[in-house]
């Protein structure tokens, strides 16, 4: 069996000392999972009282068509570095649970309130909307990608991470909400008695599960993308790093105020600031989301090298993990040949492997923490525990995509139709003729055809 190349030198370790009981990992997440159950619960009582049981049965079955592919789409954008899902469910409970209970206690108590005091109930509506809630619930949302920024910040990295962790918070969010939107759409139509297209019930799936499911997530990526600059500022940068999430959720703000009150700017004010203004900022953010993807594995194919040289990876390795095309074929080969284990080590030694890059790029503009040294081992130890199993799927996967070699040869014309060449001269001989005697890659013309052999397989670039 192979010996692993040496470690980096890392500092000795001191001794710790023992975490007090609230310190505790167990302490924590059963807080957590408490705080997040009491709040579905209350959540969960209080839109069954405003909808009845029946609208809440039909508003949960409506709300939940756009769930599935909202968290498709992020987990597809986290595809090169993927978080562990608990992250992705802590998000979304607490957008659905958490976030909305917040949402819907200090929205109504701030609505009564401006009621009161100013005795205009229809302007303490508008109110409410336009300026209360956006306040209230992109702060309830941001909270979610705070923790995850302070407790988990070793799965946060960058932009992409403050992308996905606040899509997945307000993909919950809207989800609740959206219940209680629809639940209580279908108790108007009980009372009317309207049905089919005409009714309010599904004038209000249109708009919010068909025409624009992305809102949320819209408004709550803004914030996202602040903290994913956050994360990529050095920890000297102070100042930069609190500024950066407080930009990143005003604006959040802003256009959730704009997009609540286009509603009170005429018939046509909700299209025209749809039309005008929502879908070109989700198309930017979508480009920005992708743009930045392709960074990253440019980032792994560019990190990983280093590696590869001091013979922790394969020399083919560096590419394939860089191409996400690669990396699927190498899981399938793995699947294919080797059963499901064998798949999912190769999905988590590419895991370890982009983690590892993403380190390096960090460590090399001084980004990285305290534990870069101690970090990077550990994932060099996963990455050669999976070695055995991931290494041939990923050498199938590098002779499938590597991209084919041109070579090119001189034209020849058919035998029998041109002279004899002149012969070459030695080497401090002048030349027989001014001009070469065959063609060459550099004097031949522009319209002569090239012979590219790639309609062959690549080459193993193990073979010898």
């Amino acid at each position: 069996m192979a010996t692993c190349p040496p470690y980096p030198t890392h500092p000795p370790t001191h001794p710790q000392t023992r975490p007090h009981w609230w310190q505790r990992t167990w302490v924590r997440y059963g807080a957590l999972v408490t705080l997040l159950a009491l709040s579905g619960l209350v959540i969960l009582a209080l839109v069954r009282e405003q909808t009845g049981d029946e609208g809440f049965l039909v508003g949960l079955g409506l709300a939940v068509f756009p769930v599935p592919l909202l968290i498709a789409a992020f987990r597809w954008l986290d595809r090169v570095d993927p978080g562990p899902w608990r992250n992705l469910l802590f998000c979304f409970a607490w957008g659905a649970c958490a976030a909305a209970l917040i949402a819907i206690v200090a929205n109504s108590f701030a609505t009564r309130w401006i009621a009161t005091a100013t005795a205009d109930p229809t302007g303490a509506d508008t109110l409410g909307a336009t300026v209360i809630a956006p306040v209230v619930e992109e702060s309830a949302k941001a909270a979610a990608v705070l923790l995850v920024f302070l407790f988990r910040r070793r799965h946060f990295t960058g932009i992409v991470d403050g992308v996905v962790t606040a899509g997945v918070t307000a993909t919950g969010f809207a989800f609740t909400e959206n219940i209680l939107y629809l639940g209580t759409a279908f108790g108007t139509d009980q009372l009317t008695g309207d049905r089919g297209f005409a009714s309010v019930t599904a004038a209000t799936f249109f708009v919010r599960v068909v025409l624009s499911p992305f809102a949320h997530p819209l408004f709550t990526v803004l914030t996202g993308i602040g903290f994913g600059f956050a994360a990529l500022a050095p920890a000297r940068r102070r100042l930069r790093r609190v500024l950066l999430p407080l930009s990143g959720l005003l604006l959040a703000m802003g256009v959730h105020a704009l997009w609540n009150g286009s509603a009170s700017l005429g018939e046509y004010g909700f299209f025209a600031v749809y039309a005008a203004f929502m879908v070109p900022a989700f198309g930017l953010l979508t480009w920005l989301a992708i743009w930045t993807r392709q960074r990253e594995l440019a980032a792994v194919r560019a990190e990983l090298p280093v590696y590869a040289v001091a013979g922790w990876l394969a020399p083919a390795e560096p590419f394939t993990l860089g191409s996400m095309r690669a990396r699927r074929i190498a899981r399938r080969h793995a699947r294919r040949h080797a059963g499901r284990p064998a798949a999912r080590a190769v999905a988590e030694y590419e895991a370890y492997a982009t983690s590892l890059a993403f380190l390096r790029h960090r460590g090399r503009r001084g980004r990285a923490g305290a534990d870069y040294v101690a970090r990077e081992r550990e994932l060099l130890t996963e990455l050669w525990r999976r070695r055995d199993t991931a290494r041939p799927a990923l050498d199938h996967a590098a002779r499938a995509t590597a991209p084919p070699v041109p070579v090119l040869a001189p034209h020849w014309p058919p035998y029998g139709t041109h002279a004899a060449p002149a012969p070459v001269p030695y080497p401090g001989h002048a030349p027989h003729t001014a001009q070469p005697p065959y063609p060459t890659a550099y004097a031949m013309p522009v319209h002569a055809p090239y012979t590219a052999y790639s309609a062959y397989p690549p080459p193993n670039p193990y073979r010898s």
